[in-house]
Order: C-alpha cells, then structure tokens, then sequence
C-alpha cells in the first residue's frame, strides 16, 4: 500500500506541473490583455483630445470672417452657406496628440454642413503594447479614431430700433454716401437661455464671443 501511494504521488506531480504553467501562461495572458487595453485607452484618449483641439483652433480662426459677415445684409446666411471652415486647421490637434504619446495620421478629415461641421481625426500610439507572452505585441502600436463637432447653436435677429422720437432728425446737409445706413447690433438667442447683442462695429473680443455662439464637443463616430 505504501509503495502505490508513493507512485500515485509521482504521477500527479507532472499534472501539477503543467496546470502552474498553465495557470501562470493565463495570467501573463491576461496581464498582456490588460496593456493592450491600457495602451488603445490612451490612443483613444489621445484621439479625443486631438479632435476637440483641432475644433476649436477653428472656432478661434472665423472670428474675422464671422465679424465681417455682421457687415453685410444676409452676411450670416452667406457665412454659413459658404461652409466657414476653411483649410482644415489641424496643427493643435498634433500637438495635443503629442502631449499624449500619440501622433495624427493622415490629417484632419473635416465634414461641412449648415452651422456645423465635423472634424475627424486618427491617432497612432507613439508606444507599443510591449513585450509579452503573445507574439507581435512588441511591434504592435495602438490606432484610434475621435470625431468633434463645431456648431453654431444661436439664432439672430436686428436689434430693435429705438423710438422714432428718441432719434435726431436727419442732416439735409449730408452727402449721400454719409446717408447709407451704418450696421445696427444684432441679437443673439443662444441655446434660449443666453440673449446677447453684437455690435459688428464694436464687438467683444472673440474669445468670448466664439464661445458663446459655437458649441465644440465630441460626437459618438
């Protein structure tokens, strides 16, 4: 009876050999699993930061172009007919994909609407997945995809004129080019809960104006 158990015991021992190895193949397994994922996260990260960069480097850049359509009767609709997003900015976008350990392939891709326009951008991991129990992950980088939208969210109307009595009678004496009407303020409803006016010859600074009128957010692809 003793020598059967000692030989039962020698047996096993190979089985418990290969199920350690196996349990430990599964765990370096799932650990390569997890910095894959770790690594597509911080692609994706990188890709939304990148795309949300490059909408609002275009925000900045139509200020001029969305002040001096105010000039102008039917400026606006000739403004966003036009698609006001010109040349595809994108150089924020590398920048804020760098920042992440990333890089923007292929450019900006920009989609054009009325009032809104989209902004895709692709991002490959500067970093790959590593080393690990799986064949290729050493070469393997991580690509992800963001879209941001830029839209314009207010409608417009003249302001109202004051009271014909408040205003002083006109000069005869003018020329009739100094009689050409000069542009009035235009009232903004945003969102309805934010009612604003432009004076398209004393406006705000855009900073503040752009964020008002354009919503830049992310958009599911």
């Amino acid at each position: 009876m003793i020598k059967s158990s000692r030989s039962d015991r020698g047996q096993a021992f190979p089985i418990y050999i290969v199920m350690v190895a196996g349990l430990l193949f599964l765990a370096f397994a799932f650990f390569a699993v997890g910095k894959a994922s770790a690594t597509r996260n911080g692609a994706q990260g990188a890709a939304d930061a990148a795309a949300l960069a490059a909408a609002q480097q275009a925000r900045d850049e139509i200020g001029p172009a969305f002040l001096g359509a105010l000039l102008l009767p039917g400026g606006l609709n000739d403004f966003f007919g036009g698609h006001y997003i010109s040349g595809g900015p994108c150089n924020q976008a590398q920048r804020f994909a760098a920042d992440n350990r990333a890089d923007v392939v292929g450019g900006c891709q920009w989609n054009s609407g009325y009032q809104r326009d989209e902004v895709t951008v692709r991002v490959k991991t500067r970093n790959t997945v590593g080393d690990t129990v799986i064949p290729g992950t050493e070469t393997k980088h991580a690509t992800a995809t963001a879209t941001a939208v830029i839209e314009f969210r207010c409608s417009w109307k003249p302001a109202e004129k004051p009271d014909e009595g408040t205003n002083p009678p006109p000069d005869e004496d003018k020329d009739e080019d100094d009689k050409e009407e000069t542009p009035g303020p235009i009232t903004f409803d945003c969102d309805g809960r934010n009612r604003f006016e432009i004076d398209p010859l004393k406006p705000d600074p855009w900073s503040e104006l752009g964020k008002a009128l354009f919503a830049v957010h992310l958009i599911n692809d």
